[in-house]
Order: C-alpha cells, then structure tokens, then sequence
C-alpha cells in the first residue's frame, strides 16, 4: 500500500475480455514488488471492469509503473492505453500532470473560489443543490422541530423520520450551514457537509 495515492496511472485494455488475463499477469508478475525494489517505493493495484489503476505516491513512482505494467501486457500481447494523472486537491478530482497546481496560498484561494462558483453555476443550471447539511437527530419529534425551525428560515429542508437534509449551493455554503445548524440542533444531534445525495431544488441564499 502507497503512503500516500497522489499519482494514478489508469490502463484501458483495447478488449475488455482481456481484463481478467491482464489482473492475473500483473499479479503473476509481482507489479507492485517490482516497483517497491527498483524504486523503493510501493503502489496500489485496482481494477474496474476493462480498466486497471496503478495508485503511486509520486510522478517518478507512478511513471516507473506505468512502464512495468507496459512490460506485462506487451509480453503477453494485451494491447492497452496508458494516462497518467495527478490528484488536484482543490479541484477534488484527478487532473493531467500539465496542469499547474497552486503554489501559493492566494493561488490556492483562488482555485477554491473557482470551484466553489464552479458548484454553484451548476446549482442554478440544474435547479438541485450540489452539497447539502445532512442531520442525524435522536428522536423523530426532534427532527420535526428542527425543520420548522430551518424551514421558518427559508430553507428547504427533506425529513425522513430522524434524519434532516438541508441543501446548499456549494462546499463552502454547506459548511456554513452546518456549522448554523448545530447551534439550533440538540447537543447529541450529528450535522456534517457533503455532496448532495437528493434532489433539492435551489435556494438563492
């Protein structure tokens, strides 16, 4: 296992047939070992269905394995396509390495905010919320109580017996939501942000 998974070389096999072959070489074959011992370093093997996911801590670390998987599958005649990418973590998704990451403390507000517009414009392009403030009450009339709080607010809130969803427009909206939410909320109750899981239509806040 990596120490970390920064780095991911994704394998699409030209025949999906061939995947099962494919995963029974590269674990045949010791993918990982090989790289821990010319390197020093590990990786992490997964797999989808005509897809195989090589996860490095490094780019030197994942490019290294990008070549012994290469080696496997042209020894066994398994024709393939290599990409290579890094995770962006503002961006919260894996990015090609020619994309420049934020060095700076400005550069990496400014990626946030982008996102943070990016979530939003999608709020009022679709009409659902794109986060949301997800809580976990103990009773059922403490759940009905809260949400007539949230709903007096102007809030759109979907009950489900102990549970409340709230929706937001982005990251940075649900967590300010949340944080509100706790201070009306009983003390036992459980609110965290997260993407959105229903439909909700938006609010403009």
């Amino acid at each position: 296992m990596t120490d970390s998974t920064d780095w991911r070389v994704t394998i699409s096999l030209a025949d999906p047939d061939h995947a099962e072959r494919a995963q029974r070489s590269f674990s045949e074959r010791e993918v990982e070992e090989d790289v821990h011992l010319r390197l020093g370093r590990n990786i992490a093997v997964g797999a989808g269905d005509a897809q195989i996911f090589l996860y490095a801590g490094t780019e030197n670390a994942a490019r290294e394995a990008e070549q012994v998987a290469r080696d496997v599958l042209a020894e066994d005649g398994i024709k393939a396509e290599f990409t290579l990418d890094h995770w962006h973590p503002i961006e919260e998704q894996w990015e090609s390495p020619d994309v420049a990451m934020p060095r700076t403390e400005a550069e990496r507000q400014a990626e946030h905010q982008r996102l943070e517009d990016s979530e939003t414009a999608d709020s009022l392009a679709t009409g659902t919320a794109q986060w949301q403030a997800r809580v976990s009450l103990s009773s059922h009339r403490e759940a009905v109580a809260l949400a007539h709080t949230l709903e007096g607010e102007g809030h759109t809130v979907v009950r489900r017996w102990k549970f409340l969803v709230v929706g937001a427009n982005n990251e940075d909206e649900a967590r300010e939501l949340a944080e509100h939410i706790r201070s009306e909320a009983p003390p036992d109750a459980t609110v965290r942000a997260e993407p959105a899981g229903v439909r909700l239509p938006f609010i403009a806040f």
